[in-house]
């Protein structure tokens, strides 16, 4: 135990001596490692290695952000439970479940995006727009979708825990309130959601079976036999127009 934490201790003094040395050589061939300088004029201009610091911060934290903050939370969890409804094990693939999901997320969220396109990154771009505003205006738009999207029930669950509330309007609630009572939303929504589903193809696997029961054929597995009936069915009705069609609807976007 004293090994590995000597050994833990030495490897970070190893490492923060050798960052400090290198961001030194950094500096005495004329490239600044991680530095900021204030121009005349008072704006604040930071050096090429802490904006790429920056820009890998933001594509680390992303993927977090596509699944709290989108409706891909409810998407990939009701076609996973749809999935396992129909019995075909990996059939559709993860991966191309999670291609269905993004590209419906997108789908349901482009009108949020275009507004946030126009009113926030647009004027950002052309300078007409600083950027602690441009971000505010970005979370207050997503913020908006989030609460909209959100049971009331939840929401007051998460301020009663934290003390906070009542609230003015939406954009009065703070987002480390919106963000966990989103998510808890989300996942019992996909979950009601996929017990629907799931009904008429629990219907399907208990006929089979009690067919095959009364047959006398017991050591045949009823899942086998269900399939081919189940996939039948929900080509007939065509479901996955109907399982798309059918969430896309349930998200409010104004």
């Amino acid at each position: 135990m004293k090994q590995g934490i000597f050994i833990i201790t030495f490897m970070t003094a190893c490492l923060t001596f050798g960052g400090v040395t290198f961001a030194q050589g950094l500096n005495a061939f004329g490239l600044p490692a991680v530095t900021s300088v204030e121009e005349l004029n008072g704006e604040t201009t930071y050096s090429l290695s802490l904006q790429i610091l920056l820009l890998m911060t933001a594509l680390t934290v992303l993927p977090s952000l596509v699944l709290g903050m989108t409706a891909f939370t409810r998407i990939i969890i009701v076609l996973s439970i749809l999935r396992q409804a129909l019995g075909t094990q990996q059939t559709p693939p993860n991966q191309v479940l999670i291609a269905v999901a993004l590209f419906l997320s997108f789908y349901v969220m482009s009108p949020i995006f275009n507004v946030l396109y126009v009113e926030t990154l647009s004027p950002y771009l052309d300078g007409q727009l600083e950027m602690n505003l441009a971000l505010s205006q970005g979370l207050d738009m997503m913020k908006e979708f989030m609460v909209s999207n959100t049971r009331i029930d939840t929401l007051n669950l998460f301020a009663d825990m934290s003390d906070s509330g009542p609230f003015e309007d939406k954009k009065s609630i703070p987002l480390s309130i919106v963000l966990p009572a989103f998510i808890t939303s989300e996942l019992k929504t996909a979950f009601e959601i996929g017990f629907l589903i799931f009904l008429p193809f629990l219907v399907i696997d208990l006929v089979i079976a009690s067919i095959l029961m009364s047959l006398g054929m017991m050591m045949l597995s009823p899942m086998l036999i269900s399939l081919p009936f189940k996939l039948l069915l929900f080509v007939l009705v065509d479901g996955w127009a109907m399982t798309i069609g059918s969430l896309s609807a349930t998200f409010l976007v104004s």
